[in-house]
C-alpha cells in the first residue's frame, strides 16, 4: 500500500517525539540556506530574509568548515550593527553552512595577528595585542548588544570561537549530532572573547564550566540540553532550521517594543542585582508603556486573536 507524503510526515513526527526530540509544527520546511553563497559585501557571511521581519545570518565558509578568518571578525560587527539599525528586522537566526556549524578560529589565517603583534618593546607589543583581543571580543558582544533577539541553530561541531558566539545569543538550538568544545587550552591559550564569562551564566554549574574549559572535552547534544546550554534538540538540520524559523516567526509577531525591551532587560538583569534590575525596568517602562502596542495587544487578546493579526509599527 502506498504511503502519502502527509502520512510519512506524521509518522516521522511521531517517531521523533517518541525519541524526545523537538519538531516544529511544519515538518516539511526547506532548510534556510543560501545556495548562491555570501551576499555582498560580506565574504564570510550569507544574509537573507527567509520570512517577513526575520533576518538569517549564515556563517558561509563551508569549504573551510566555517572557520573564523580575519575578515569574519570585522564582518560580524558590521553585519549586526546593520541589523540593529534595520527597522524591518525583528528577529535574527544564525546558522552555519555545510557539514558543521564552525571549526572555530582559522589558525592559519589568524597566526600573524595573534603570534606576531607589532611593537618596538614589550609594552607596545602588549598594548597592540590587547587592542586586537578587545576588537575580537566586540565580534560577539555586538550580538548581545543588538536589541533584536538572536536564535542560533547549531549542527555538527561547534568548536572554540563557536562557543563564544553561541553564548552571546539569546536562544540556542541544536541537532542530535551536535557537539560543543572549548578548545582553547589545547592550543595553549585561555578563551578570551566570551566563553569563560558568559558560559557560567548560561549553564549555572560552575563545576561543569570549569571541567569543560580545563579539559577541552566534547559536550554532546543530550548533555548540552540537560545542562541548559541549548533549549531544544532536533533530529537533523532541516527540522532544526524549520523550528528556528517557526520560533523566530512567533517572536516577530509580538510588539517590537515589548520584544526588544525584554531582551535588553534580560541582559541587564543577568549582570545586576534584583534591586538594580527592578529599578532599571521601572525607568525603562515609564516611557515604553506609553505605546499604542499595549492597546493593540490587549484588543487582540480580548478578541481572542493571535498577535500575528496585529499590525505593529516599525521600531
Amino acid at each position: 500500500m502506498e504511503t502519502s507524503e502527509s502520512d510519512a510526515a506524521y509518522s516521522t513526527l511521531t517517531l521523533y517525539r517518541d525519541r524526545g526530540l523537538w519538531l516544529p509544527s511544519q515538518v516539511m520546511v526547506r532548510t534556510m540556506s543560501s545556495s548562491s553563497g555570501p551576499t555582498s559585501p560580506y565574504t564570510t557571511l550569507s544574509i537573507s530574509r527567509p520570512t517577513e521581519r526575520v533576518t538569517h545570518v549564515e556563517l558561509h565558509r563551508p569549504e573551510k568548515r566555517n572557520a573564523m578568518n580575519k575578515a569574519f571578525w570585522s564582518e560580524m560587527v558590521d553585519c549586526f550593527n546593520e541589523i540593529a539599525a534595520d527597522p524591518e528586522c525583528r528577529v535574527v537566526v544564525v546558522s552555519g553552512a555545510g557539514k558543521i556549524f564552525t571549526a572555530g578560529i582559522d589558525l592559519m589565517d589568524m597566526a600573524s595577528n595573534l603570534l606576531q603583534p607589532e611593537g618596538d618593546d614589550t609594552a607596545r607589543v602588549s598594548w597592540n595585542l590587547r587592542k586586537t583581543i578587545t576588537k575580537y571580543q566586540e565580534t560577539f558582544s555586538v550580538i548581545e548588544k543588538c536589541s533584536k533577539p538572536v536564535v542560533v541553530a547549531v549542527h555538527g561541531a561547534c568548536i572554540g570561537g563557536g562557543v563564544d558566539l553561541i553564548t552571546a545569543c539569546d536562544i540556542r538550538l541544536c541537532t542530535q549530532d551536535a557537539w560543543f568544545q572549548i578548545k582553547e587550552v589545547d592550543i595553549g591559550i585561555a578563551a578570551d572573547v566570551g566563553t569563560l564569562h558568559r558560559l557560567p551564566k548560561v549553564i549555572g554549574s560552575r563545576s561543569l564550566v570549569n571541567e569543560l574549559a580545563l579539559t577541552a572535552r566534547k559536550m554532546y547534544a543530550d548533555e548540552a540540553k540537560s545542562s541548559g546550554l541549548v533549549s531544544r534538540v532536533f533530529a537533523d538540520k532541516e527540522t532544526m532550521m524549520a523550528g528556528a524559523l517557526e520560533m523566530a516567526g512567533e517572536i516577530a509577531a509580538r510588539s517590537p517594543v515589548a520584544v526588544q525591551g525584554t531582551k535588553i532587560n534580560l541582559v541587564y538583569a543577568r549582570d545586576h542585582s534584583v534591586a538594580e534590575g527592578l529599578d532599571y525596568i521601572a525607568t525603562w517602562n515609564m516611557s515604553m508603556l506609553q505605546t499604542q502596542d499595549v492597546m493593540k495587544s490587549a484588543q487582540a487578546a480580548m478578541e481572542r486573536k493571535s498577535p500575528k493579526t496585529v499590525a505593529f509599527s516599525k521600531l
